[in-house]
Parts: structure tokens; C-alpha cells; sequence
């Protein structure tokens, strides 16, 4: 597992993008070095606003451009945290979209929401049993899937 950090990331822009320039600006074609080399993607995020924050946001729209795209066709989980109650249940209804443009194969259960954040995690993180539990799960799924995907090709 590799974290592809998006701190480094410019605004999208179509005008620094292919076709429209030669080439992209070096910490996009980082980004999506790191991304084109993920058998599949795991998404861990707050939720802002009821959606994707707007970096996460900025860093799939630099992704998901041209027939090049890291993303297209490959297997994906999302999970989040809020200190909030709702969990991050409209970030990850948000990511749907994003899933059905590019073809990617969600996993889709088990669902992992994690609401009441602050009462969940310590310093050395996670505490939650039960939580722990469903990340177990959905890492397998994850899993599963990236591998149940290479064997049909």
C-alpha cells in the first residue's frame, strides 16, 4: 500500500492539462504515476459540506482526465470519519458518481461511516472495536476484488 498525497496538487485547470498543453505540471504527473500503479484505491476522507472536500475533489479531477486516467476500470473503497453524527454518509454518496463515470468497481459494503470520530480514536488511532471490524472487512472486500478482477484478465 502507497499514500498518494495530494498536498502538492494545483487547481485543476483544462488549460495545463493534455491535450491543451504538452504535458501536465509535475506533481499531477507524480500524482498519477503513484495512482497508475494501484491494482485499486482506498479512499479515506471527512466529509465538507455534505460532499468531497474540495482537495480530494481537485485531486480526482486530475486523475480522472484523459483516455490515460489511473482510475478507469479499477476497484475502490471509501471510508470516513466525522466528529459529526451523519458519519460522512453524503461524502460517500457523493463518490457514487465519481465510481459510475470512470467505471470503477466499488466495494460497497460493509459501509464504513464513522460517526462520534473523537470518541473512536486515540493518539495511536482507532479504538472502536466494532470498527475495527468493519475496516477489517472492507479492506478484504478491497481485496478480494483486486484480486478477483486480475484473475479474469
Amino acid at each position: 500500500m502507497e499514500i498518494a498525497s495530494i498536498a502538492d496538487l494545483p487547481l485543476y485547470n483544462a488549460d495545463l492539462d493534455l491535450p491543451a498543453a504538452k504535458e501536465r505540471p509535475q506533481a499531477v504527473t507524480a500524482f498519477r504515476n503513484i495512482l497508475a500503479k494501484g491494482d485499486g484505491f482506498l479512499i479515506v476522507s471527512p466529509e465538507y459540506n455534505y460532499s468531497i472536500p474540495g482537495g480530494l475533489k481537485n485531486a480526482i479531477d486530475w486523475a480522472s482526465r484523459g483516455e490515460d486516467s489511473p482510475l478507469l476500470h479499477k476497484p475502490a473503497a471509501v471510508m470516513g470519519a466525522t466528529p459529526g453524527m451523519w458519519g460522512t454518509v453524503r461524502m460517500q454518496t457523493a463518490f457514487h458518481q465519481v465510481f459510475q463515470f470512470l467505471d470503477m468497481k466499488p466495494v460497497q459494503k460493509p459501509e464504513i461511516l464513522i460517526a462520534q470520530a473523537t470518541t473512536k480514536f486515540d493518539a495511536n488511532g482507532l479504538t472502536d472495536e466494532k470498527t475495527i471490524a468493519l475496516v477489517r472487512k472492507k479492506l478484504q472486500g478491497l481485496k478480494d476484488l483486486i484480486q478477483s478482477l486480475q484473475q479474469k484478465k
